[in-house]
């Protein structure tokens, strides 16, 4: 079984291009804190490639960017390349089956239009937040 669930920061804003095909690929990179200090006193930090694919690619390339906390959930994927010099790699990717953003919107950075439709009859009103109304609650159970 080839499973991988990590949270983590993204380490730059998400990268959306197109294969060949024209199938949506979407590549950052998350830092993940790990779970213990080292020997001196400090937490170690390890950095992901995540490839997400088509409208999960489209998806994180529109509401995440750098800096946005998210939970990645897929599998890991090895890759043999050949470099510039002509030189045999390797590379490792996770390839995402899922991303959660766990960023609450507004936070994070810089504002960005969210793409949710505003309902009919209301204007955006900025970071106001809405007012709540009294609730009359005689303590009558309606049903």
């Amino acid at each position: 079984m080839n499973k991988v669930f990590l949270i983590g920061n993204l380490t730059r804003d998400p990268e959306l291009t197109e294969t060949a095909g024209g199938i949506k690929i979407c590549r950052f990179a998350i830092a993940v804190n790990r779970t213990y200090s080292g020997s001196d006193g400090e937490r170690k930090t390890d950095f992901f490639n995540v490839v997400a694919w088509r409208g999960l690619g489209e998806t994180v390339a529109r509401f995440a960017k750098k800096g946005n906390k998210v939970a990645v959930s897929g599998s890991i994927e090895l890759r043999n390349y050949e470099d510039s010099q002509g030189i045999k790699r390797t590379g490792i990717d996770v390839v995402a089956q899922d991303v959660e953003f766990l960023t609450p919107r507004g936070q994070g950075g810089d504002d960005i239009d969210d793409g949710f439709p505003v309902q009919s009859g209301s204007a955006p009103s900025g970071n106001k937040k809405p007012s709540l109304q009294a609730f009359d609650d005689d303590g009558d159970i309606p049903f």
